[in-house]
Parts: structure tokens; C-alpha cells; sequence
């Protein structure tokens, strides 16, 4: 319907119609609804005109009723009035059509109706036509015609239409004035874009964004869609599958439930749990395959028929045949064993004692989850183990509740359906390093578990009905006691695996490591590979520094790969390991202990102390220097809080006793003092080492050194006195390890070491009981003094101990 009267270029002076929400684009046809006053009569004013053009001018707000020009923009389009409609509100419906731009350059009436000068825009073309021009109309024809594909409510006719048209600027304002998503600032952004190019380029991003959401419903239609008919067609294959069974007399849902009747009478449930699954099982019976609570009723009331509710091992406690296969696993551990044998002698006698809960204590390696194994062996009972190692959601111990997604009950319930009986051994390893965070705190969760007098009414809270824990035996295990709360540490029974000594470790190779790791490898041992006693003694003292025995079984297993490896090269020679060829398969010693203690200690003012650590026993080397200055103590070697106090209490004793050796009383005067504790990496706290604190202070003061190969231990007091420590098998199997001759330590440990250590262990090693530190320090140092650039020789015998093979 083109425009055939007056020319645009015409016209000069126009009545203004204002618009609001809406923007005409030159060469489009609009349909407008005109109710104002002032618009009314503008429009009656024109109807006997044969030109009727007006300017449609858009609103900057939608909201104002009364527009002045300032209200308006200055870009609007001229349009003629094609057709007028008379609607029974007494308001007007107009057809126009906006031949050309126009700008709005002043307004000369604004009774009863805008009017205004006007003036013609025209578009700004690019002089030659240019291959990204050319492009960028492609672009846009193309990125139109896939929004129309995706967009229902645009007609598919618009795609060709957009195909006719030649004209880039009648491209944009077709585009612009059909594309729904457009806002009214956008449509007069680009209404007011006189460069080509430029809206162009601003009506391609439009449409790129408009194409990537249309894509984007489209695949979210898609989705729902194919979720429903996935519905649909799986409600319909129920029902013909239901339809099908009941004709052939199969399985259907009736004989679903029934059977789940029976197993619910058949589980010997608590009367508590038996209700609850009847009520379920009630509900699922009413409930279609396709509500979306009936695989978790069904989940659940699976979960109660399998848990074993009254199911018991067969017992059979022969303390005979028990204490062999312990002897046959482990060797030594003589208290332990006899702490198991008491336990299941009172089994045998009393057979309804509630299962104590074990704690097994001591560094890695020395055999606490392979001893719950054995004592499993020894009962003929299920073994169960869960690694608590890391655990910081109480889930894991409790389980979920049923609302949540994918519940499940916890671990304990799980280890309970696996077992398939209620009176398992239940190993929770690693309970000293249980986590703690805002999902809750499994310690605290752990507090009903191994509980005795709680665990026979614990309540998961996936299944919310009591289980019977009482009949488990609970065996935990831990590295330290520290980090355990003390609520659930109360609950246990401790008992302590201390570290093996090196006769130990040399038996516990021959009978248990050398055989495994031959077998692992392909070695047949002992025709292709044999370990001399002293080739072992050799690899325990240089190549390990550990209280269990896994870094010995990873060096007899690299051993055994060096043979394996010369058989399969075609080498027939059996290999024989002795102190003089182990180092060709393992390289240079990793520990010279021997020789770094006696050089250590040639001068004044270093002591050896004996430390305990989580892997065992170790020694301490602790110096001391006093040089010019005054009044000032450094404590350096990354010491803790305790170790701190233990130099100033040692460094107190020592000022108040300096007379009785010869120190001048007021040395700290003029002196300053420095203890270092070596190995500063690694965090040292703890009281032992208080009389090697002091020992070292008179020795560095005096030019005393200490005598050779001497190790101590011990808290110290402000009045001298020696107080009993821990850790004394560790500490003294670490002296002996790093070739220390004499052991000082408090006179109340003695019991300690009758205890725990063997004569085996002592053999060699000369232990002396204190009661004061005075006692110590007059046995331990040198009787005579040396020179300030003095120190004891390294005697050769000892060098040639420490290069050669072990005594």
C-alpha cells in the first residue's frame, strides 16, 4: 500500500501524534488506537484533508498523560493515514503508514495539538559497496530468518518477504519493526541510527542474542517434552507389562507385596520394627509403580528384610585352637593375646556378655587391624571393618534421613547387612582421626555406637527404628590417644602396641614377611634368595627407623624384585643377603645412628636425650652455647609450649646450683645462653627432656662433655628431683637402635621397664634408675673439663662399627 501524494520531501510542517510503547519504522504499516483528547481531535481535524500526514513521535515515558515536547523524542517517523475506524468508546482506531524519517526541529503550537516544523532524515549509505558490508546485510537476512524458524509467534512468510526486499535500509526498519523481542528504547535506538552500517551492526547483535535464547527454549521445550513422553511411555509399558503378567499368571504387584509380607515375618524383626514395616509395606500397597515415593518405601522395606535382626554366628569358643591361630599370625604381643584369651574365656563360660569395646593403640606397622583379623579367625566370626579415617559428616556414622535424595543408612548399619549377622567383629580403624566440621561431629555420633549400655537401642536415623549393637565386638584402632575426645575415649578399653625391638622385627621377617613377599614376587626362598641374620640386623639398622615393621617389608620387597628381575635376565645364582651386598640393591645407608652419636656429642654442651613419637621412639639431640651479652635465654627447634617451661625450669636449677660446680653464680649476668633442639622442622613439645636440659646447660657451662654413648630421660623439677615418664620400651628400643650403651632414666620407671622389656631388648645396654638430677648429671659428664677448641677423638673401633657390619 505505498504512499502516492504529497512527496516527504515536501513537507515541512506536520501535526504530532504521540505514541507511547510503540515506534514506526519508515515503510511500515501500524495499527494505533487514539483516546486522548488532543489526539482526537488532531485526527478529526484531518478528515477532510485528502493528505492526511501526521508525525508519530514516541514517548520518553509511557507514563505521562499529557505530553509536552520535552516529553518526546526527537526522531520520529512521518506517516499518512490510510484508514480511520470509529470505536463504540468514542476513541479512534487509524491504519498509517510511515513513509520517511523526520526530526523534530521546533514546535510552533501546542493547542490543541502538538505542531512542528519538521525535517526529512535520510539514511547515510557507504559510498562503495564493500565485501563486509555486503556480509553484514547477508548476516543479518540470515540471522532473521532463523529467528522466524524458531519463533512461534512470528509467520513463516516473513522469510521470503525479507528475501524480496533489495534495499539494506529497508531491510532494518522491516527487521526492526517485525522483531517482537525488541524493547521500545531499542526500536528507537535504531530509529534514530541514521549510518547504515552501524545499525547494521547494532540489529545483528540483537538478533544473535534473539537466536541464542529461541535455541535455548527451544532445547528447554524439547527436554520437558521428552521428560513427559518418557513418563507417559513408561506409565503405558507398566500397564501392558501388568496386562501381560496377569495373563500369563506371572509375578504382579499383588505377589509383590505378599512377598514382602513373608520376608517381614521371616526377619525375626523387634516388634517396633515390625510395625513400621508393615505400615510401609501398607503404603506401598496403595501407592502406583509410578508415584515418585515408591521406590524409596520400596528401598526402605528391602533395607529392613535383609538386616540380619536375630541372625547370631555359631559359637564356638576352643581358647586352643584361638591362641594358635593368634601365635600363628602375630608374634609377641604376649599381653595382648592374653587380654583376647580372658575375653573369650569368660564367652565361653557366660555366652550373653555384651561385646566390649577394644582399643588398640600404637604407631603404624605394628599390627592393629591384622590382630582384629586374627581375633575375627579366632572367634569364627564375620570381620567388618570401616575406615573412620577423615569422616566429617556424622552421616556416615548414623545415616540419612528419608526425606533426602538417595538416603542411605550409615556405615555401621551397612557393615551390619554385609556381615550378615548381628554379632560381627567390627573394626573402626583410624579413630583418632575422625574430622570435625558444620556437617556435625562423628566422634559425638560414635558416643551411642560404642556405647554398651546404649548401642543394644541404636537408632539409625535412615531406618528410625532400634538395632541391637550389643552382640558387635567393637575393635577400634588409633595411632595416638590425644586427639580422641575424652567422652568417647572413656568408652574404650585401651590396649597398647608398642614398638618392636630389632630381635622382634628379625622374627617377625623370617616368619611372616620373607615368606609373603617370595611368594608375591615369584621367588622361591630359600633356593633363590636367602637373608643372613646379620643382613637383617643390617637392613632394620640402617635402612628403617620405624617402631612397626612396614618400611622392612617394603625393603625385603625391593630386594626380592632386584632377584626376580636378575631370574629373569637368566641369572640361576641364589642371592644371598649380608651386610656387605645390600647396599649394591638398596644404595647407601639412610641412617648411620652409630656414628652421628658419637660425633655429635664430642663437645661440651650436647647432650642425647629419648623422645616418643607416633611412630615410635627416637633420639634427641639437644646443644647448648653460652657466649658474651647478658641476661638473655634462646630456645629455638621448633619446641613447644611444655619443652619451653622444662629449659627455663632446667636453666632455674642450674643458677641455684652453679656454686656446687664451679660456675660462677652470677654467670647469666654476663652471658647469654642458647639451646637448640636440631631437626627444627619438625614441632618437638613434652617435660622428658627436662634432665637433658639441664644436663646439657652444665655441660656447656663447666666444659664438661657427656660421656660417650649416653642417653637420658626424664621431667625435672625446680628442686632437682626426676619425675617418671611415658613411652619407656620406645624410647630405650631407640637408644639401643642408635648404639647408646647406658640409659639414664627416673628411678620410678623401673617397674616400666621389668614390664615391657625383655632381657633380648636390654642385651648390651646398661640402664641406670635416678632420683635427682644431681645423681644424673655427676654420672653422665666427663670429670674433667676441656679447652674452648677441644673435643673428645672419635675412637677408630667406632667408625669401623659404624662403616662395617653390625656387632
Amino acid at each position: 500500500m505505498p504512499v502516492k501524494h504529497k512527496k516527504t520531501a515536501e513537507i515541512k510542517e506536520l501535526s504530532i501524534l504521540p505514541v507511547r510503547d510503540t515506534v514506526l519504522f519508515p515503510n511500515a504499516i501500524l495499527p494505533l488506537t487514539v483516546g486522548r483528547e488532543s489526539s482526537l481531535k488532531l485526527i478529526n481535524d484531518l478528515g477532510e484533508k485528502e493528505d492526511k500526514f501526521i508525525g508519530v513521535v514516541a514517548q520518553r515515558d509511557p507514563r505521562v498523560d499529557n505530553p509536552q515536547p520535552v516529553d518526546l523524542y526527537q526522531i520520529g517517523t512521518a506517516a499518512y493515514i490510510h484508514k480511520i475506524i470509529k470505536l463504540p468508546s468514542q476513541s479512534l482506531f487509524i491504519f498509517v503508514e510511515g513513509p520517511q524519517r523526520i526530526a523534530v526541529e521546533e514546535v510552533i503550537q501546542q493547542e490543541p495539538y502538538l505542531r512542528a516544523r519538521v525535517k526529512p532524515l535520510n539514511d547515510v549509505v557507504p559510498g562503495e559497496k564493500q565485501p563486509d558490508f555486503d556480509a553484514l546485510v547477508r548476516s543479518v537476512t540470515s540471522l532473521f530468518q532463523q529467528v522466524v524458524q524458531l519463533s512461534p509467534m512470528l509467520s513463516d512468510d516473513l522469510q521470503t518477504v525479507v528475501m524480496n526486499i533489495d534495499d539494506p535500509g529497508r531491510l532494518t526498519d522491516f527487521i526492526a519493526a517485525n522483531l517482537p523481542s525488541l524493547s521500545s528504547t531499542e526500536k528507537q535506538e535504531l530509529l534514530e541510527s541514521l549510518d547504515l552500517r552501524g545499525r547494521l551492526e547494532r540489529l545483528n547483535r540483537q538478533l544473535a542474542r534473539e537466536v541464542e535464547l529461541q535455541q535455548l527454549r527451544s532445547k528447554i521445550q524439547s527436554d520437558v517434552q521428552d521428560q513427559v513422553t518418557q513418563s507417559q511411555r513408561e506409565y503405558y509399558l507398566r500397564e501392558q507389562m501388568k496386562a501381560i503378567q496377569k495373563e500369563l499368571g506371572e509375578f504382579d504387584e499383588q505377589q509383590d507385596v505378599e512377598e514382602l509380607r513373608k520376608k517381614i515375618e521371616a526377619a525375626g524383626m523387634t516388634e517396633e520394627a515390625r510395625k513400621e514395616a508393615l505400615r510401609e509395606l501398607g503404603r506401598l500397597a496403595k501407592m502406583s509403580p509410578a508415584a515418585a515415593d515408591y521406590h524409596v518405601t520400596r528401598t526402605y522395606l528391602d533395607w529392613l528384610v535383609v538386616l540380619p535382626w536375630s541372625k547370631v554366628s555359631e559359637l564356638k569358643v576352643d581358647l586352643n585352637k584361638a591362641k594358635a591361630v593368634l601365635d600363628e599370625d602375630h608374634y609377641d604381643l604376649h599381653k595382648i593375646k592374653e587380654r583376647i584369651l580372658d575375653y573369650l574365656a569368660v564367652l565361653r563360660l557366660k555366652p550373653q556378655i555384651k561385646g566390649p569395646i577394644i582399643c588398640f593403640v600404637g604407631p603404624p606397622g605394628v599390627g592393629k587391624t591384622s590382630l582384629a583379623k586374627s581375633i575375627a579367625r579366632a572367634l569364627d566370626r564375620k570381620f567388618v571393618r570401616m575406615s573412620l579415617g577423615g569422616i566429617h559428616d556424622e552421616a556416615e556414622i548414623r545415616g540419612h534421613r528419608r526425606t533426602y535424595i538417595g538416603a542411605l543408612p550409615g556405615q555401621v548399619i551397612q557393615g551390619i547387612r554385609r556381615a550378615e549377622t548381628r554379632d560381627p567383629v567390627f573394626v573402626l580403624d583410624e579413630v583418632d582421626k575422625i574430622g570435625r566440621d558444620f556437617r556435625g561431629d562423628p566422634s559425638s555420633a560414635l558416643l551411642e555406637v560404642l556405647d554398651p549400655e546404649q548401642n543394644s537401642h541404636f537408632r539409625d536415623n535412615y531406618l528410625d527404628v532400634q538395632f541391637d549393637l550389643s552382640k558387635v565386638l567393637f575393635i577400634c584402632t588409633a595411632n595416638v590417644l590425644d586427639t580422641i575426645p575424652p567422652p568417647l575415649l572413656d568408652r574404650m578399653e585401651l590396649m597398647e602396641l608398642q614398638g618392636y625391638s630389632e630381635e622382634e622385627k628379625i622374627e617377625i621377617a623370617y616368619q611372616h614377611l620373607i615368606p609373603k613377599q617370595t611368594e608375591e614376587h615369584g621367588v622361591r626362598g630359600p633356593e633363590q634368595i636367602e637373608f643372613s641374620r646379620e643382613g637383617l640386623a643390617h637392613l632394620i639398622r640402617h635402612y628403617t627407623r620405624e617402631a612397626g615393621v612396614r618400611g622392612l617389608e617394603r625393603e625385603v620387597a625391593t630386594l626380592c624384585r632386584k632377584q626376580a628381575r636378575r631370574i629373569a635376565e637368566g641369572s640361576t645364582d641364589k642371592l644371598l643377603v649380608t651386610p656387605q651386598n645390600i647396599s649394591d640393591f638398596l644404595g647407601v645407608p639412610k641412617y648411620r645412628l652409630e656414628t652421628e652419636l658419637v660425633e655429635r656429642t664430642r663437645k661440651p654442651g650436647v647432650a642425647v636425650g629419648l623422645a616418643w613419637t607416633p611412630t615410635g621412639g627416637d633420639v634427641l639431640f639437644v646443644e647448648a652455647n653460652v657466649m658474651k651479652g647478658g641476661k638473655n635465654f634462646t630456645m629455638t627447634g621448633h619446641v613447644g609450649q611444655v619443652m619451653q617451661e622444662s629449659m627455663q625450669a632446667a636453666l632455674a636449677w642450674v643458677r641455684s646450683h652453679a656454686r656446687d660446680y664451679g660456675v660462677d653464680p652470677d654467670f647469666f649476668q654476663n652471658n647469654d645462653i642458647h639451646i637448640h633442639v636440631p631437626a627444627g622442622a619438625i614441632p618437638k613439645d613434652g617435660p622428658s627432656a627436662g634432665v637433658t636440659m639441664a644436663t646439657v646447660l652444665l655441660s656447656a657451662l663447666t666444659r664438661r662433655p657427656v660421656r660417650e654413648r649416653v642417653a637420658m630421660t626424664g621431667e625435672i623439677t625446680l628442686s632437682g628431683l626426676v619425675l617418671p615418664v611415658g613411652g619407656i620400651k620406645e624410647k630405650v628400643l631407640a637408644a639401643k637402635r642408635a648404639g647408646v650403651r647406658e640409659v639414664y632414666m627416673p628411678a620410678e620407671n623401673e617397674s616400666n621397664v621389668g614390664e615391657d622389656l625383655t632381657s633380648d631388648m636390654l642385651e648390651g645396654l646398661e640402664l641406670h634408675y635416678v632420683k635427682t638430677i644431681q645423681e644424673l648429671v655427676d654420672a653422665a659428664l666427663e670429670k674433667e673439663p676441656v679447652g674452648p677448641d677441644a673435643s673428645r677423638p672419635v675412637p677408630e673401633v667406632v667408625m669401623a662399627q659404624s662403616i662395617g657390619p653390625p656387632n
